[in-house]
């Protein structure tokens, strides 16, 4: 049976597909996977997992939210905004860094307390 083995390498990264092993079941794919492709990388976790089990998703399969324009989601399409709304988010960017900064000191303060 073939099994599929995707590495991460440290927490939070995406595994990626390093290749696969040949095994009679789970725990000897497992124990091959880690051989083959954990002994010599920094690895995290491995996935393994029957090649019959993994399925695809075509681009065309994928469109099931349809194909509309979503530039709106991005920051660069807006290049007609007025000076009072531009004015209006810096200042929001200041407030926000201003309650996190005091947030910070807050807690500082309550370790050099405890």
């Amino acid at each position: 049976m073939i099994w599929e083995v995707f590495r991460q390498e440290e927490p939070g990264d995406s595994h990626e597909h390093v290749g696969n092993v040949h095994a009679p079941d789970r725990e000897m794919a497992t124990l091959f996977a880690r051989i083959q492709h954990a002994r010599r990388m920094q690895t995290n976790s491995l996935w393994v997992t029957p090649r019959d089990e993994i399925g695809e998703v075509t681009a065309e399969d994928a469109a099931f939210g349809g194909r509309t324009d979503k530039s709106y989601r991005w920051a660069m399409t807006y290049n007609d905004i007025d000076a009072s709304f531009a004015e209006e988010v810096a200042d929001s960017e200041s407030e926000q860094r201003e309650a996190a900064r005091k947030r910070r000191e807050a807690l500082r303060e309550e370790e050099n307390e405890a």
